[in-house]
């Protein structure tokens, strides 16, 4: 007996019901994948210290080379990080004290732990070389190269007087729904 046969001597009233349950099945199946995350990371990089940042470069790197889509919130002391250079125009006598008393860019963030006036992260950037790690610059460019998506917050750019003009090329201005709007849609969130 082929198969079509089979199926005609089924009664139609029975094939109706056998449609319905398929139909059913397919909403259910639907409704499950899309609950189901994305291939997603998403992480706050709140850290303004050397070895929190490159960590979240490297990650960020890593699952961005396995194909997963990467965005990178910066946030209060992370934007430092992004920062190339420091601007006091336009900004009140507290956000230009911030301003001169963190750091601009990679190069000048300290480590977390034995920094010794900025003799930890020389030591660190020296050991990196001798071990032929790539630089933490080298890092952040080489997340940027895979794609992964910068943004630094609004609302902490807002408070600490740091002005789009200051921070690298490439970044995004975005405020906490920017990250939740990614964070709701990944498989992993991070907070470094």
């Amino acid at each position: 007996m082929n198969g079509q046969a089979a199926v005609d001597r089924v009664p139609t009233t029975d094939l109706s019901a056998l449609e319905a349950q398929i139909q059913q099945l397919q909403a259910q199946v639907d409704a499950l994948r899309a609950q189901v995350p994305d291939n997603r990371l998403s992480m706050v990089v709140f850290s303004g210290d050397l070895d929190r940042v490159l960590a979240a470069f490297v990650i960020a790197s890593g699952a961005a080379a396995s194909g997963m889509e990467v965005s990178m919130f910066f946030t209060f002391w992370g934007l430092t990080a992004l920062r190339q250079k420091r601007e006091s125009r336009g900004k009140t006598l507290f956000q230009k004290l911030m301003g001169w008393m963190t750091p601009v860019g990679l190069r000048g963030l300290g480590v977390s732990k034995m920094n010794f006036g900025g003799v930890g992260a020389k030591m660190l950037r020296t050991m990196m070389r001798q071990q032929g790690v790539p630089q933490p610059e080298e890092m952040a460019q080489m997340a940027r190269d895979l794609g992964v998506r910068i943004v630094a917050c609004q609302m902490s750019m807002d408070v600490m007087g740091i002005h789009k003009e200051e921070l690298i090329d490439g970044v995004e201005v975005g405020g906490v729904a920017t990250f939740l709007g990614d964070a709701t849609r990944s498989k992993a969130t991070l907070f470094i």
